[in-house]
């Protein structure tokens, strides 16, 4: 996953907590939910990236190991 997605997740996950302690400071009970549900968003795309970026590495050791990259190609004939 690049930076920039896991800063985006965490950003999301922060406005999330803002919103949700003001709505809980307000007695604002729609503005808390929208902030935990906001929490639970970035926590979701969050785990998704990181998903996503460990099936890549593996695919890509996977295809390293079918093509020989990776073994002392000097060595083969």
């Amino acid at each position: 996953m690049g930076a920039f997605d896991k800063a985006k997740d965490k950003a999301e996950q922060l406005k999330g907590q803002a919103k949700e302690k003001f709505g809980d400071a307000t007695d604002n009970e729609s503005l808390a939910n929208e902030g935990r549900a906001d929490q639970a968003k970035g926590s979701a795309k969050e785990k998704w990236h990181d998903v996503k970026e460990s099936a890549s590495d593996k695919l890509s050791d996977a295809k390293d190991q079918l093509t020989g990259k990776g073994r002392d190609e000097g060595n083969r004939r």
